[in-house]
């Protein structure tokens, strides 16, 4: 195992936030020999602490790939990466695990909620596997951030889809993680549904201090990022800060246009 500690004022790339997850030089290739395919191609990024982030980029831009590398889901082939202050790249399976339950979170596509659980039981499970009792003053925040309340008892069936997703960023956000990471977490949701979720994200982060890493195809999504990175082609070509939907799109639009001459 090693370990590697970022300089928690400047980060890794001379900023002043903190750093809650860093890659360094991160390759990522599937096959070898003619079959060989890159899927990220030397990526170094910060993930600011306190922020969110969103991974945009073409389809097989490698966004994916980048955020479950980053959040210890999928190994490299080299480079490094940092979650906080501990280096992940090499971990044994066991400590790698132990790290995602206790300093991760994540939000999927899929709610991933057990039917059988009501909506606070789904909440507070992971924290039940572990063995940690929740702390009911942040738990009753998380709740309330949430707008669920007067859901808690519901199971999932008894939920809108809407609402399952807000008990899948309740259970991320109950166990205090360091950063949660979600992979196109509106993606299964209509417009209004989606826009309820994106809103807890980033009263998440602004009100609860929460870092968000998420990966998503969709501008109006990305808007309510602090940052977006834009991956083409495995490797990252452009950032941009304070987004707005217009400006988000019309940078997409170049990525196809670029894609069309090339």
């Amino acid at each position: 195992m090693t370990t590697a500690v970022v300089n928690p004022t400047t980060g890794g790339s001379g900023g002043h936030s903190a750093v809650a997850a860093r890659a360094e030089g991160v390759v990522k290739a599937y096959g070898s020999g003619e079959t060989r395919v890159v899927a990220l191609d030397n990526v170094s990024v910060d993930i600011e602490r306190g922020g969110f982030t969103a991974i945009m980029g073409p389809s097989g831009s490698g966004k994916s790939t980048l955020m479950h590398c980053l959040a210890g889901l999928d190994t490299v082939s080299s480079g490094r990466i940092w979650i906080g202050s501990t280096e992940i790249t090499g971990l044994k399976d066991k400590k790698l695990t132990k790290l995602r339950r206790d300093h991760i979170g994540f939000i999927f596509q899929a709610f991933n909620l057990l039917p059988t659980l009501n909506a606070i039981e789904n909440i507070t499970l992971p924290m039940d596997i572990a063995g940690r009792k929740a702390d009911t003053e942040w738990l009753d925040r998380v709740v309330t951030t949430v707008g669920l309340a007067d859901r808690l008892k519901h199971r999932p069936n008894q939920l809108s889809g809407g609402q399952q997703q807000r008990v899948a960023v309740a259970r991320a956000l109950a166990a205090r993680p360091e950063i949660i990471f979600g992979d196109e977490p509106t993606g299964n949701l209509d417009s209004r549904a989606g826009a309820e979720v994106l809103g807890f994200l980033r009263r998440s982060v602004d009100e609860l201090g929460q870092t968000i890493v998420m990966v998503t195809h969709d501008p109006v999504a990305a808007a309510y990022a602090d940052r977006i990175v834009f991956l083409a082609d495995g490797r990252i070509v452009d950032e941009m800060r304070e987004p707005t939907a217009d400006r988000v799109l019309d940078r997409m639009r170049g990525f196809d246009a670029q894609g069309r001459t090339s």
